[in-house]
């Protein structure tokens, strides 16, 4: 006897595609629900989302490097910050300072929109008016959009009216309704607007603003920003870009300011210092007749006076050096006014100036909106203290330094002394009143010189930075992008239903699938049988042409694969549980292959609970138990079968006590010969295995079996057993007919039928109908 093995899908992907197929097809409706609903739903969430558009400029930073184009020769270029990166650059650009006022010039933290269907659409050149609060940092935040409409003279909020282009006390603020004359607006038009506090929505642009370099060979940033409008995201960069040049110019021109204030306070001092040695000089030249310096004084003059100017100078410096001290020192860098650094050759300590205050002021700013445990705050804590004790000891360094060459100076100008000890008093007091008279001239002359020189950088003061292109917005929202959207939409509702199909298939305990049995056993699966939807239980005759009939013939062409024919004709057919369709199958496979003009004997040995004399519409008679009890012979048994002349029925007969001892009397082996010289197949209908073991005696006698397994009917736990019963009780040749196989989905003539393919389920099957 042959036994069919089960060969492997050597189609690969493409055969697990095709199932995958074949089981979603008949879910189409299902399918199609969701991508409806979700076009729609993306549709609903591009009307509630708002486009965004792409506005771009670009900057061109001049990078210095500080220390090496700065002459040490020149005191005042010292006096100018020239250290500039691109890095710091990029930093500077999205600082708080600047977005601030770019919220507080564009007025952005008023923002006007316009009410649509699904969304509100926010409105800027073509809003009918524009909103500034008096006092920006004492807005009151809305909870909600408040209500507006626009008329000819003014607007009407809050049930009152207010004119254009006048300031208004409101339970919002003092406000002003700035009149937007290019646009026009039909008479009371409904708008609304929002108050935010100008540092959320600076922080928010910050967020926003990208800032990059054009490549890495260039000094060029590109600055970027996403915005719901166009010309608001290009009105933004340019005010980023304006306020970023200006403030670079307001701090060159704060410290030359700062210098400038610090020499004139000099001047005075000296100026009144210089008035008070003249009147001196001329009154004592008064009283004493003296008229002028002897030759003696003159030449003590000229030695001491180179001397006398340089200790100036020095002393001026160390005055500098004391300012800067004390405005390091102090707790509040942003408080006091930047130190000059006039006179001092040093462009580090200038440099570490300017940072000092720099990331004082950007703290400051910070410490507003934040705490003082924020990263970031603790971030410019650490940079102001690293950077704090380094001045100071360049302080102390350049302190040392000028002192000691004082002294110095100091030394020499002693040694000059002795000359003048030798002159006579009167012109030894008059010498040392010219020489304080040259000291402070020298001085105010200096003073003079570098109080021009600031003056004129206030001309040659401009930004080291340059617009190489103004901000351009694109054509067209770059967010959301719509056909993304759609295809997400789509590919997401393709996997909700996938996988809503395959959580429905993974819930069922009962078998679903062809490919479920052949996971769980080894058997072969020879046949499918639909769902019998109709009362008869013969479905298969000369005339039918269905489906199930046609399935039925498949069967019978099938059977030569395991075995029975001529020789091995005694076909077994059972089944796990009751319930399952057994007596169904073997009632249609034995009228199918007596259609063929064999004669066929269908025996009904479920003693225990039989029903083809149901199947075929005949009363139950003598039959089997009594045969086997000795009380009847073959003749008395059988009855022919109105379906097919060559169809006979061998029914149960009176149900016996104890049918598994009665079929172990050894009378059922003469009774298959017997039927074996007058029948050419023998269809034997015996109990489910699952229950009773009635199957596990009879099979040694037989030639083949058939398992019937029902579609979402069989539980897993029984199939995946099939094997270990084989070894154990020695069934002869065994096949699986995977029968009442339903439609699936939603669809109503979704049948399935090809052997190897995944069937399906979903309609209805009533057991009565089949056992």
């Amino acid at each position: 006897m042959n036994i069919i093995r089960k060969t492997e899908d050597t189609s690969g992907s493409t055969g697990a595609r095709g199932l995958l197929i074949f089981r979603l097809l008949p879910y189409w409706p299902l399918f199609l629900s969701l991508f409806i609903v979700s076009i729609i739903g993306a549709w609903v969430y591009l009307q509630i989302t708002p486009q965004l558009y792409s506005a771009e400029a670009k900057i061109l930073i001049n990078e210095r490097k500080g220390a090496e184009e700065t002459s040490i020769q020149d005191p005042m270029s010292s006096t100018l910050p020239k250290k500039k990166s691109v890095d710091n650059e990029r930093e500077v650009i999205v600082s708080s300072p600047i977005i601030n006022q770019v919220v507080n010039d564009l007025s952005l933290y008023a923002s006007v929109y316009k009410d649509s269907f699904l969304a509100s659409r926010i409105m800027y050149e073509d809003s009918p008016v524009k909103i500034i609060v008096l006092d920006p940092n004492e807005i009151k935040p809305t909870k909600a959009k408040i209500g507006f409409s626009c008329t000819k003279y003014g607007i009407t909020l809050d049930s009152k009216t207010y004119v254009y282009d006048k300031w208004h006390k409101t339970q919002h603020g003092t406000l002003m309704f700035l009149r937007n004359r290019k646009v026009t607006v039909a008479e009371n038009t409904d708008f609304s607007f929002a108050l935010t506090l100008p540092t959320k929505v600076a922080s928010r642009i910050a967020g926003g603003v990208k800032v990059t370099e054009a490549n890495k060979l260039s000094t060029i940033l590109v600055v970027s920003i996403l915005d719901e409008n166009p010309k608001r995201a290009e009105d933004i960069l340019n005010g980023i870009l304006l306020v970023y040049n200006k403030n670079a110019i307001d701090q060159y021109n704060l410290l030359a300011a700062n210098t400038q204030n610090f020499i004139n306070s000099r001047l005075m001092t000296v100026e009144k210092e210089l008035l008070d040695i003249e009147n001196r000089l001329q009154k004592y030249k008064s009283n004493n007749g003296a008229v002028d310096v002897g030759t003696q004084g003159k030449l003590y003059l000229e030695n001491v006076s180179v001397n006398d100017q340089k200790i100036g100078e020095i002393n001026m410096q160390l005055s500098v050096l004391n300012q800067v001290e004390n405005y390091v020192r102090s707790k509040d860098l942003t408080g006091g006014i930047v130190p000059s650094t006039a006179g001092i050759n040093d462009p580090g300590l200038t440099q570490m100036v300017k940072d000092i205050y720099e990331l004082q002021l950007n703290a400051e700013s910070l410490r507003k909106t934040t705490g003082e445990n924020n990263p970031a705050m603790v971030a410019y804590n650490d940079q102001i203290n690293k950077i704090k004790p380094q001045i100071l000891q360049n302080l102390r360094n350049q302190r040392n330094s000028l002192s000691a060459s004082r002294n110095n100076l100091s030394g020499t100008t002693s040694s000059y002394s002795s000359a003048l000890q030798s002159m006579p008093e009167t012109e030894r007091n008059l010498v040392d009143i010219t020489r304080q008279q040259q000291i402070k001239s020298g001085i105010y002359t200096f003073l003079l010189q570098k109080k021009e020189e600031t003056a004129l950088s206030y001309i040659a003061n401009g930004s080291d930075s340059q617009i190489v292109s103004k901000a351009e917005s694109s054509e067209f929202p770059v967010s959301p992008k719509r056909k993304m959207i759609y295809l997400a939409a789509i590919f997401g509702a393709g996997i909700l239903g996938i996988a809503f199909v395959t959580l429905k298939d993974k819930m069922r305990r009962n078998v679903m699938f062809q490919h479920e049995i052949e996971s769980l056993t080894k058997l072969p699966v020879i046949a499918e049988i639909s769902t019998n939807s109709s009362a008869k239980q013969i479905v298969i005759g000369s005339n039918q042409r269905t489906l199930i009939a046609e399935q039925f013939r498949s069967l019978r062409t099938t059977l030569h694969y395991i075995g029975v024919g001529k020789q091995n004709k005694r076909l077994m057919v059972t089944s796990a549980i009751s319930g399952e369709g057994k007596s169904f199958v073997a009632s249609n496979l034995a009228v199918s292959l007596a259609m063929t003009g064999k004669r066929v004997a269908l025996l009904d040995f479920d003693l225990n609970n039989p029903s083809l004399h149901r199947k075929f519409s005949v009363e139950q008679r003598i039959g089997i138990s009594e045969f086997l009890q000795g009380k009847a012979s073959i003749e008395d048994i059988i009855a022919n079968s109105i379906v097919n002349e060559n169809l006979s029925l061998f029914l149960t007969g009176k149900l016996p006590v104890d049918p598994a001892e009665l079929i172990l009397n050894g009378r059922v082996a003469e009774l298959f010969s017997d039927l074996g010289e007058q029948f050419d197949y023998l269809i034997i209908d015996v109990p489910p295995i699952g229950p009773v073991s009635d199957a596990y005696s009879i099979a040694p006698m037989c030639d083949a079996t058939l398992f019937v397994i029902r579609h979402a009917y069989t539980p897993k736990v029984f199939i995946d057993r099939i094997d270990d019963n084989i070894k154990l009780n020695n069934l002869p040749n065994p096949a699986i007919v995977f029968n009442a196989v339903s439609q699936r989905g939603f669809g109503k003539n979704n049948y399935g039928y090809g052997y190897g393919s995944g069937m399906v389920y979903g309609g209805s099957y009533d057991p009565k109908l089949i056992e």
